[in-house]
């Protein structure tokens, strides 16, 4: 960068954002973030991974009061006040969005917010327009676009007149459906339809496909019973051809029955949010959905732009999100760094909660490798068998001959904390020999993962109880 102080504008206030203007304010850059909404912090803080969390835990409590498996202690039916639970949420939230957004803009000079909606003018121009209609340029060396998502509707008819949810109005939903409808069968309409479901309402799911149908389909499969044993409704490969609103209930058309709910959560997925940036302004390309498109160093199709975050095409997690920013932070202040997404963590935060990493048995066959796999089930782990639940599995896929680790898909209590070592065996190209051979704490669910590189050469049923 020529400038002795580059000049560097971020769109967006997100993970991604943040995590630039942080990494950007550090060596030395002025930093114009930019961002059109009122709150600050993007979905991750404000209506995605912190309050779903929170539900997601509160109901899980619910959910053990009225049916944990011990004897002895007794079992009784929840009461739950969802006002209640809804204030101690939001209060989570506005206290880490102060803590990691807002204090860290007061704290740090080099950072300059501006309120208002920005597109771009040209490669290194921002025209940005405020509130009242105020119009203001920004000129910098460089842009980031970090933009992010916004919930994706499919065309059902009549859908778009009826007071649906997203995952924004679920979360902030102060009453509690009789009956919850959920269109849709992956991460966010699985998680907040067990946690409702736990919480007392009825719920129905309705997905196009499978469970999680990216996934291994033993994964989608096993998830399926556990919400049809908790009391959820299933029902797969079931698209909706028309959705109404009577003034008191949703009427939901299928082909095979009419659904009545009081409550519809449409959870089908994202669209990143680019529309209104005049990309072709700048030249700034993009793929079908209409995510930018980048390469490993964060860089558009135009030198002086770089984006990050769910508003590109990069896999759609925070983590990665925050890393991308980072790393386009670095690049744009004159540095040469890369995002290395070969092996990436994903969790599924249902109970059980559904986590993976690298390869499943189908993507590595579709890419010409033999491939060998073995799964163990939760009752051949001490931990799930002292805690009295054993329900799922531990999948593992090697490469044939080498036993090289591939990929490992876990469905499991607590799998969000097993799937990191996992990722950590293949990122270091371990074999399950070697990963059979290390040690593990004796009664913890990771231990699974040991268990199960034993059976690529053992039976675990004729090991003693700590799995030397």
């Amino acid at each position: 960068m020529s400038s002795p102080q580059p000049h560097i504008a971020i769109v967006g206030s997100g993970s991604a954002a943040f995590a630039a203007a942080i990494r950007c304010a550090e060596r030395g850059a002025r930093v114009t973030l930019v961002e059109g909404a009122d709150q600050i912090g993007g979905t991750c803080v404000n209506v995605g991974c912190v309050p779903s969390k929170i539900l997601i835990r509160a109901a899980q409590l619910a959910h053990l009061q009225a049916r944990h498996p011990f004897e002895g202690l007794m079992r009784r039916q929840p009461v739950v006040d969802r006002q209640a639970l809804h204030r101690q949420q939001q209060a989570r939230v506005d206290a880490l969005r102060h803590t990691k957004y807002e204090q860290i803009l007061e704290n740090t000079p080099a950072i300059e917010r501006v309120h208002g909606w920005a597109r771009l003018e040209d490669p290194q121009t921002l025209r940005v327009i405020q509130t009242g209609g105020r119009e203001q340029l920004i000129h910098a060396q460089r842009i980031l676009l970090a933009t992010g998502s916004h919930p994706a509707i499919p065309d059902i008819p009549g859908l778009g007149e009826t007071p649906y949810w997203t995952s924004t109005e679920a979360l902030n939903a102060e009453r509690l459906p009789r009956h919850l409808g959920v269109i849709g069968g992956s991460v966010v309409a699985l998680e907040l339809a067990q946690a409702f479901l736990r919480l007392g309402s009825r719920v129905t799911i309705l997905a196009r496909s499978v469970l999680l149908s990216r996934e291994d389909h033993a994964l989608g499969e096993a998830l399926a019973a556990v919400l049809e044993a908790e009391g959820a409704r299933v029902l797969l490969h079931r698209v909706p051809e028309a959705v109404a609103h009577d003034g008191r209930e949703f009427v939901v058309t299928t082909p095979e029955e009419v659904i009545r709910c009081d409550r519809l959560l449409v959870a089908t997925g994202r669209r990143p949010n680019t529309e209104a940036l005049g990309l072709d302004r700048a030249g700034v390309a993009t793929d079908a959905r209409g995510a930018i498109r980048v390469d490993d160093h964060l860089r558009t199709s135009n030198e002086y732009i770089y984006a990050a975050g769910d508003c590109s095409n990069l896999p759609q997690y925070v983590y990665v999100a925050a890393a991308a920013g980072t790393r386009a932070a670095i690049n744009m202040t004159g540095g040469d760094t890369s995002l290395d997404l070969d092996v990436v963590p994903a969790v599924v935060f249902t109970d059980p909660a559904v986590a993976t990493v690298g390869l499943d048995e189908a993507h590595a066959r579709a890419q010409g490798m033999e491939v060998e796999s073995r799964t163990l089930a939760l009752d051949k782990v001490p931990r799930a068998l002292v805690n009295f639940d054993t329900r799922g599995f531990i999948k593992l896929v090697a490469e044939q001959g080498s036993g090289r680790l591939l990929g490992a898909q876990v469905l499991a209590a607590d799998a969000g904390e097993v799937i990191q070592s996992a990722a950590l065996a293949i990122r270091n190209r371990m074999t399950v020999t070697d990963l059979a051979g290390q040690l593990f704490p004796y009664l913890t669910q990771v231990e699974g993962l040991k268990l199960c590189a034993q059976t690529f050469s053992k039976d675990v049923e004729r090991l003693s109880c700590c799995a030397g």
